[in-house]
């Protein structure tokens, strides 16, 4: 499947159905008097979260939607029926901008979660709505309202609790399939991921946490270099940052630098988030020369996160790494409950 996370569509609400012009004949009413009815609403533009879809392919091939229009109104003070409003499934986590402002309308992050995003027209007044002591016998009605138009740019961000992140060959997906059953291609190029890739991770307790290898970054991605510019907006709702870094390389800590100001020159608070770092690929490091116990001590000063020094290939320091990752994500839920009950409060 084709991972698509950005996408430009236009939607348009139904028209509102028109009011008519009509005079009831009842016996015992000599005069008659008006029974135009009004018009139905026209249907409503909604997007709707839902957790079967993971890209947002569709939008690639069907870009235009439009809602039903409402049916006109009826003799006898019948109300015509109201469009049937547009349902358009989209992938939790989807971000949904106004087209031609950029404006944030809304954004779609639980399963069945909707937002409407054009409004149906309203129905016109059928000649019954303008009866008065004055006018007895009205001979006009209201055409029904057009509904609304809208430029739309959709943009998909993962949601994932953990984002690995790290230079190209750093052994992102190598790491990610062996925590999880995730299979992304690997080969020994640096650019073998062009997508990212999601695993779940299962916990001691059972419970699964989501995994998210964020391809693509290299020197000047926030200015768009690479893909990674692509893929950077995949990290802003991960909660925990699992940075991978080659422990072969010949500037370990250039590449850990190169990476932070990548995350500080995008913004959106990325360089703010938790991090973990792990030095990886011990088992191809020749140890005799490469003191990997004072690179994870500078890299800790550096960062001030725990470092671990972890093979992917051989499984060698992952479970406690892990079990870091569990304890670091226990200690951030509490926050964030501790955060909301002062809040609520202070209400």
């Amino acid at each position: 499947m084709q991972f698509i996370d950005q996408a430009k569509i236009e939607v348009e609400a139904g028209k509102g159905g028109d009011g008519i012009v009509a005079f009831r004949r009842e016996k015992f009413v000599p005069a008659g008097g008006p029974s135009g009815g009004n018009g139905g609403r026209g249907g409503s533009v909604i997007l709707v979260a839902s957790d079967n879809l993971q890209t947002l392919l569709d939008f690639r091939y069907k870009r235009c939607f439009v809602a039903k229009n409402g049916s006109r109104g009826g003799p006898k003070n019948k109300t015509g029926a109201s469009g049937e409003d547009l349902l358009i499934e989209v992938p939790c986590g989807t971000a949904v901008y106004n087209g031609e402002t950029d404006e944030l309308i809304g954004d779609l992050t639980k399963p069945e979660q909707t937002l409407l995003v054009a409004e149906g027209g309203k129905g016109g007044l059928g000649n019954k709505y303008f009866l008065s002591n004055r006018n007895r016998a009205p001979e006009h009605a209201l055409p029904g309202l057009d509904g609304e138009i809208k430029a739309l740019r959709l943009e998909l961000k993962l949601l994932a609790e953990v984002g690995i992140i790290g230079l190209p060959n750093a052994g992102k997906s190598t790491l990610i399939s062996a925590l999880s059953a995730a299979r992304p291609k690997i080969a020994d190029y640096p650019f073998t991921t062009l997508v990212p890739n999601l695993g779940v991770v299962r916990k001691p307790t059972g419970d699964g946490t989501v995994f998210a290898d964020i391809p693509g970054l290299i020197e000047g991605a926030s200015q768009g270099a690479g893909l990674g510019h692509d893929f950077l907006r995949h990290i802003e709702r991960t909660r925990l940052l699992l940075h991978v870094i080659d422990a072969t390389s010949e500037d370990v800590i250039g590449e850990y630098n190169t990476i932070v100001q990548e995350l500080q020159s995008y913004g959106r608070e990325l360089r703010d988030k938790t991090q973990i770092i792990a030095l990886n690929k011990i088992d191809a490091v020749d140890k005799e020369s490469v003191d990997l116990e004072a690179l994870a001590t500078e890299l800790n000063h550096l960062s001030y996160a725990p470092v671990f020094i972890i093979s992917a290939v051989t499984g060698e320091g992952l479970q406690p790494m892990l079990q870091k990752i569990w304890d670091t994500l226990d200690a951030l839920n509490m926050e964030e409950e501790e955060n909301i009950e002062i809040e609520v409060s202070s209400l």
